[in-house]
This record gives C-alpha cells, sequence and structure tokens, in this order.
C-alpha cells in the first residue's frame, strides 16, 4: 500500500493529495505535525531525512521525499488520466509552466513568508538546517507574488487550462499557489479576470478541495 506522508494545513503535501485523488490511487495516510516540530523529531528523520512533507513511501517500498519524485512515480504508477502530457510538445510545455510555476509563484510565496513571520525565525528555508530570516526577501518576494499573478492572469486569456490545453500537474501547482498566496495577504482581484474565473473552474474538481 503507498502511504502519504502529510500535513493537512500545508501547501506543499496538499499538491500530493491532489494528484493521489485526480489519479483514484488508494493509499495511506499519515500525518505529520509541522506546528509541533514533528518533522524535525528522530522518528521522522529515519522516513525522510529531509524533515520536509510530502513524502510518499512507495508499493516497492522505498520513499520519495520532494513532490517531483513523487509526480514522476505515481504517472508511471499510473498512467491515467495523463497529468504530465502524452506527446512530446505536450510534456515540454507542461513541465515548462510547472516550473515556472514551482519558481515564479511558489517560492516567491515561501520567500515573503519565511522571511517575515514570527514563527518562521531562523526557520527561512525547509528541511534539517536552519537559516536566518532576511527581511528584504520577504519584500522581494511579495513583488515576486504580484508579478507572478500578472503572468498568470495573462496566461490564462482564452484558456481553461494553464498547459496543453489540459488538465495537468501545472494546473495543480498553480492552485495551491494562488491558494498558498493568502498567508501573504495576495489574492487574485478584479485586475485579474482570467484567474479568478480559472481558479473558479478548479474550484468545480473535487480533488481541490482536499
Amino acid at each position: 500500500m503507498i502511504t502519504l506522508y502529510d500535513c493537512a494545513t500545508a501547501p506543499s503535501p496538499r499538491r500530493a493529495r491532489i494528484l493521489l485523488a485526480e489519479k483514484g490511487i488508494a493509499h495511506e495516510t499519515v500525518q505529520i505535525d509541522l506546528r509541533t516540530g514533528e518533522q524535525m523529531g528522530e522518528a521522522y528523520r529515519q522516513i525522510n531525512p529531509q524533515c520536509t512533507v510530502p513524502a510518499l513511501r512507495t508499493e516497492e517500498g522505498g520513499v520519495l521525499t520532494d513532490n517531483a519524485a513523487i509526480a514522476a512515480y505515481l504517472e508511471a504508477h499510473c498512467p491515467q488520466p495523463p497529468l504530465m502530457g502524452t506527446t512530446p510538445l505536450e510534456k515540454a510545455e507542461i513541465a515548462s509552466w510547472q516550473w515556472r510555476v514551482e519558481f515564479e509563484g511558489l517560492a516567491a510565496i515561501a520567500e515573503a513568508l519565511r522571511n517575515s513571520s514570527p514563527a518562521m525565525a531562523n526557520r527561512a528555508l525547509p528541511g534539517p538546517v536552519d537559516y536566518a530570516q532576511i527581511p528584504e526577501l520577504a519584500q522581494r518576494g511579495l513583488a515576486r507574488v504580484q508579478q507572478f499573478f500578472a503572468v498568470l492572469d495573462a496566461r490564462l486569456a482564452g484558456r481553461d487550462f494553464i498547459a496543453a490545453d489540459q488538465f495537468s500537474i501545472a494546473d495543480i501547482t498553480a492552485v495551491v499557489a494562488v491558494d498558498f498566496a493568502r498567508v501573504v495577504k495576495v489574492k487574485p482581484g478584479e485586475q485579474h479576470p482570467n484567474l479568478v474565473r480559472w481558479r473558479a473552474r478548479m474550484g468545480e474538481r473535487a480533488s481541490v478541495t482536499l
């Protein structure tokens, strides 16, 4: 049985939850409490030395410790429905937008949050090593998030999906990013009509409510 090490309140494992739901893959879930620092404890370090969620224990017994590996495994494990493209061009387009959403969206939000939140003092980056906050990076992160929303809104003009005219992993990551941005007080507004329309459409998918 596949096991997902999850945290219901965190954005990164939500990506894996949506992917598993879209694939219809049965799995067990183990909640890791990030608020109490359970991910830093010795028991979880034995599972994932990176001290991050999600982690996925595969049917073969190995443990995957990042969303990229989890997505690659689940797509190969259960090819239908395809969420990473089928033709070479589809795969390339989806991979490109997946990377952009991660770098321009999720990374920017994390930069803003982790370098400003008192609760994350000395935890500016996830993982087993402590890093000091840099307040200037928080301001840059906020500017990057605003730019990301503008880019995504322009991309979605006349489109139902972000890449390859199909629902894909890029949409999953973008939904999580757009929702996660609320923690830094950024959300789509009237200046983002395409993004607002797309997010409403995404909300019709049962997986997105997870």
